[in-house]
């Protein structure tokens, strides 16, 4: 998946890309990657970020939460 606010959260939290790297326990390639969009994330991954930028995963999150809502199975009902 796709993190569309890391970027903003990480420069919000005053962050290098080598900080949020050594307190998420990625390496810095991932994380530079992931910004770029050039790696998708596996939740765990979205979870180990978020808590190294005290955000709720949701805040990473934000642009794809609204398309995952609108075309899940729930958004039929």
């Amino acid at each position: 998946m796709h993190i569309p606010g890391l970027k903003r959260c990480r420069e919000r939290a005053l962050l290098t890309q080598a900080d949020l790297a050594e307190r998420s326990g990625l390496s810095e390639v991932t994380i530079n990657r992931l910004e770029r969009g050039r790696n998708e994330a596996r939740i765990s991954t979205v979870r180990k970020l978020a808590a190294a930028l005290d955000v709720a995963p949701s805040e990473l999150l934000e642009q794809v939460q609204g398309c995952l809502l609108y075309t899940s199975d729930a958004a039929d009902e």
